[in-house]
């Protein structure tokens, strides 16, 4: 999600000379003794920390809405206040790194995320369990954004596999949390604390490595600072004036609008259709995990395509396939649409490889990325609380329902407008020529 991933992958789909290491790479031999296995772990297990404390919620959120006396209105607040915390969380997160270091805020987000998730069960209140919420929110936003940067500073050499292993992981976490938060939540006694609290420990687990990962990840961070710096039309251009960059600013944002209401309200959906609870969060589980493949598969076939826009169709056809499924009969062909709906999801991935494929030189990519994902996740916001609001006008899910169905049409124009073969760089010199 950071600009640096985008990058890596700009750079394992066409490198550049320009973004060539000049010399040994700075961390091929970085990684002696005990850091080497620190390293992956503490990656593992911070990915592993990126989503449970939103796909744990989903599960139990109608447990949550009537222990803490919400309305649909204020569930569907806490199903938008992710996207709201990565947009302005996010936007921090370079600040803090340049002045604290990479390593440091991610041994702070771990320590945030771990805290939040404690402090959450026994707040009482609406108010309270926001605000725990927004911390551990805050702690996945800034490890969100600065995870890929630590990845390509202490493993130049091998940007690919790492960033691999880290999407499997964050993958991982998502639909495990999906899975297993409701027979957690009964082994613990029923209710909904158990459940939730419970993934304080694994967020503890990820604190421990990064605690001594954060005294030396500067050094990797001065090498990473003083090598080659690309240059050209990137370094000047303004983004906001890219076609190209909007279309692309909007795909990211519809498609993450689709993520954080599947992740908020799709278990309520099966469970309001009849399906059990845990079976509901199975279902999660499963549109989640189709990213753990997936995530490898669809980079690779769309930099093979000189335009992206029939990955797009694709997408957004399984998309409105398994919404209108869903409407018809939501329990009958749960599975099916559960696959539709996952495989539609996985326009993540392709977002940020078309972030790589939009622009040809480093400032270019890593503008690119910040206003698209900035802008991309501030477009998302609205999304899961309207779900919210026309469940609570309606006392159904039909016409939510055809809300997500119609939101994929959008998705897929700009999608497709996105994936032209073009570079933000060429629009800029065209506009100047």
């Amino acid at each position: 999600m950071a600009p640096e991933e985008s990058t890596s992958l700009r750079s394992e789909a066409a490198p550049s000379p320009a973004s060539a290491p000049a010399g040994p790479a700075p961390g091929s031999t970085r990684a002696k003794g005990l850091l080497a296995v620190l390293m992956p772990v503490g990656i593992v297990l911070a990915a592993l920390n990126l989503r449970p404390a939103i796909t744990s919620l989903g599960s139990l959120l109608e447990e949550v809405r009537d222990g803490l006396g919400m309305n649909g209105t204020l569930a569907g607040l806490l199903t938008s206040v992710p996207p709201f915390c990565f947009a302005l969380f996010g936007f921090l997160a370079p600040r803090l790194s340049k002045r604290f270091g990479a390593g440091t805020v991610v041994c702070g987000g771990m320590v945030a995320i771990t805290a939040g998730l404690v402090i959450r069960p026994f707040t009482g209140n609406t108010a309270g369990f926001l605000a725990a919420t927004v911390l551990t929110l805050a702690g996945i936003a800034v490890s969100n954004v600065l995870m890929p940067v630590v990845v390509k500073n202490w493993f130049p050499d091998r940007v690919g596999s790492m960033t691999g292993l880290y999407s499997m992981a964050l993958a991982i976490g998502t639909s495990l949390a999906a899975a297993v938060t409701v027979p957690l939540n009964d082994a613990l006694g029923g209710g909904w604390k158990g459940g939730l609290g419970i993934w304080a420990v694994v967020g503890a687990l990820a604190v421990v490595p990064w605690a001594v990962l954060s005294r030396h990840g500067r050094a990797a961070e001065r090498d990473a600072a003083a090598g080659p710096v690309g240059s050209g039309p990137g370094d000047t251009l303004n983004v906001a004036r890219s076609r190209t960059a909007w279309s692309l600013a909007v795909f990211f944002g519809l498609q993450a609008t689709a993520a954080y209401i599947t992740m908020g309200w799709m278990p309520q959906i099966f469970r309001d259709a009849g399906i059990s609870a845990g079976t509901a969060g199975v279902l999660l589980a499963v549109i989640m995990a189709l990213g753990i493949p997936l995530a490898f598969v669809i980079p690779r076939v769309a930099t093979r395509l000189p335009q992206q826009g029939p990955v797009v169709v694709v997408l957004g056809l399984c998309g409105l396939g398994g919404y209108l499924g869903l409407a018809l009969a939501p329990a009958g062909g749960a599975w099916i649409w559960a696959l539709l709906i996952g495989l539609s999801n996985c326009a993540f991935p392709l977002a940020l490889t078309m972030v790589g494929l939009r622009a040809r030189t480093g400032p270019g990519v890593v503008k690119l990325s910040a206003f698209a994902q900035s802008t991309g996740y501030l477009i998302s916001i609205p999304g899961p609380l309207l779900v919210g609001v026309l469940n609570d006008a309606t006392g159904g899910w039909g016409i939510p329902i055809l809300f997500m169905a119609c939101l994929m049409v959008p998705q897929i124009i700009v999608g497709t407008l996105a994936g032209r073969d073009r570079t933000i760089e060429d629009e800029h010199l065209a506009r100047t020529a």
